[in-house]
C-alpha cells in the first residue's frame, strides 16, 4: 500500500464507508488540491484534483481486490506542474493564474 499509483474517478463514484476519522489532510500551494493521508501510518490514500476538482485521484493500491495491472498507466510530471506558473504547458488542464 506504500506504493502510489492514482485513478481517477468521478467524485459521484467515491464512497468512504469507514475510517473517515482515520484521514488527514494536506495542501499546499494555491490549497486547491487536497490530499487526504492516513493519519496512522501515512499512506497516500485519495486526493481531490486541482485540475479536475469534480474527480479524485484513488490510490489503487489502497482498494482490496483490484488488480493494479489491469488499468493503463501514464507518467505525469508533478515537480513543476503548478497552476501558478505561467509557462504552464497547455496540456496541462485547469486554470492558470497570471
Amino acid at each position: 500500500m506504500r506504493n502510489a499509483l492514482m485513478l481517477k474517478v468521478p467524485e459521484h463514484a467515491l464512497t468512504i464507508r469507514q475510517g473517515e476519522h482515520a484521514l488527514t489532510l494536506y495542501q499546499w500551494n494555491t490549497h486547491r488540491a487536497k490530499h487526504y493521508f492516513c493519519k496512522h501510518c501515512g499512506i497516500y490514500v485519495f486526493h481531490r484534483k486541482r485540475a479536475a476538482p469534480d474527480h479524485f485521484g484513488v490510490n489503487v493500491f489502497c482498494l482490496e481486490g483490484f488488480d493494479p495491472a489491469s488499468v493503463s498507466v501514464r507518467a505525469t510530471e508533478g515537480a513543476s506542474m503548478t497552476i501558478e506558473d505561467p509557462a504552464a504547458r497547455p496540456e496541462w488542464p485547469g486554470p492558470r493564474q497570471m
